[in-house]
């Protein structure tokens, strides 16, 4: 099968699953085709099956803003052409939707057949989407969409709720290669960031509000008060200022350590004692998945997905957005209990391996099967 995948390349969740996605389906024997206006950062073309497409956007004097859309689609419509695509599967509804739609018509005239897939991953319809202005064409372009999926139940409920679609959501959630996770601790890279054995606490994200950055190193604050500790941050944006002089308020710098973005976290990961993640909203809480592979419990809000990921009381714990006091005196109660610390520890792993990549891929390939055997009418 010869599948488009269309998705933002940054390190933004969406970017990881699409990209991962494709690689996946490649290692199948699908020929995957991805088209971006940069390579995904973790996509490696030297692997089999699969294509890179970019595509520019110019920078014309009369535009005071660049017109991504337009020529996307004609990216779409030139890919589909030549390299006769099978599917199209776009990541992030705004703008890729609506994109895939235009493309979809623009097809149609060449008596060309192209069903496209939406997958929603949370702030498009969280966040973003709930701006009226974009409500109209969001509607529209899901509507039009020959499948829908979204990461996770919540999600799912969330965009019925804001849009109230008529068209089937179908929930096909994030994933991980659990085989590509089981790897021993790291003790002497451990040993580098916390050379008198101290416990490491690690939040990774985007920084951006919505994760509550700030929370994370209350939480750590009132950790370190109880015991000797360590956080490591992992990423970088708009908040990343802030939360440094917020560090430096408290007086935690030499106890914080900024490793800015990584690609792959894993080693990271597995010198970890806890995972923090207090966002206030999450659609799944693919980094909180990704540290639950590596061992690592979990102490996070309950807000969106995040319940059907993080099991509360086995795999880490859950609280109320923006309770620090709860989510620090989980932390300590694990970190001061080896016993149950080693139970959540092995809890977290069985319960990521259910997210394993072997048991949602073929929900992906079943999906594109059904479009493919049902194509858009092209008359």
């Amino acid at each position: 099968m010869n599948i488009g995948m269309v998705c933002f390349p940054t390190y933004g969740g969406s970017g990881v699953v699409a990209t991962e996605l494709g690689k996946a389906l490649a290692k199948k024997g699908h020929k995957v085709h991805f088209m971006s206006y940069s390579q995904p950062f973790r996509l490696n073309l030297f692997d089999e099956n699969l294509f890179y497409h970019e595509f520019n956007v110019n920078d014309y004097p009369l535009f005071e803003y660049q017109p991504y859309e337009s020529v996307l689609a004609s990216k779409i419509v030139d890919v589909a052409i030549f390299e006769q695509l099978d599917v199209l599967h776009v990541h992030y509804a705004i703008p890729h939707a609506s994109v895939a739609y235009t493309a979809q018509q623009i097809l149609k005239s060449k008596k060309i057949s192209l069903p496209y897939v939406t997958t929603l991953h949370g702030t498009d319809i969280t966040l973003v989407g709930r701006d009226p202005a974009f409500e109209p064409v969001i509607r529209f372009s899901l509507n039009h969409s020959n499948a829908i999926t979204s990461v996770s139940e919540s999600l799912k409920m969330d965009t019925l709720k804001t849009f109230k679609i008529d068209n089937k959501i179908t929930v096909i959630p994030n994933f991980i290669n659990i085989k590509e996770y089981e790897m021993p601790q790291e003790h002497c890279v451990k040993r580098k960031y916390a050379p008198n054995d101290e416990k490491i606490l690690v939040h990774i994200s985007n920084f951006r509000k919505v994760k509550r950055i700030e929370d994370v190193v209350y939480v750590f604050e009132k950790v370190k008060n109880k015991m000797p500790a360590k956080l490591i941050l992992v990423g970088d944006g708009p908040e990343k200022a802030q939360i440094d002089q917020l560090c430096r308020q408290l007086n935690l710098q030499a106890d914080v350590i900024n490793l800015g973005k990584i690609a792959d976290p894993k080693e990271i990961l597995s010198m970890a004692d806890l995972f923090i993640l207090p966002s206030e909203t999450e659609s799944f809480g693919l980094s909180a998945l990704e540290a639950m592979a590596m061992k690592v419990p979990v102490i996070s809000t309950n807000s969106g997905g995040l319940p059907e990921v993080n099991v509360n009381g086995k795999t880490g714990y859950l609280s109320d957005v923006g309770n620090v006091e709860d989510m620090a005196n989980n932390a300590i109660k694990l970190l001061k209990d080896n016993k149950l610390f080693e139970q959540f520890r092995q809890n977290a792993f069985a319960q990521a391996k259910k997210f394993d990549l072997v048991n949602i891929l073929p929900q992906y390939e079943k999906l594109y099967q059904q479009l493919v055997s049902s194509p858009v009418t092209v008359a």
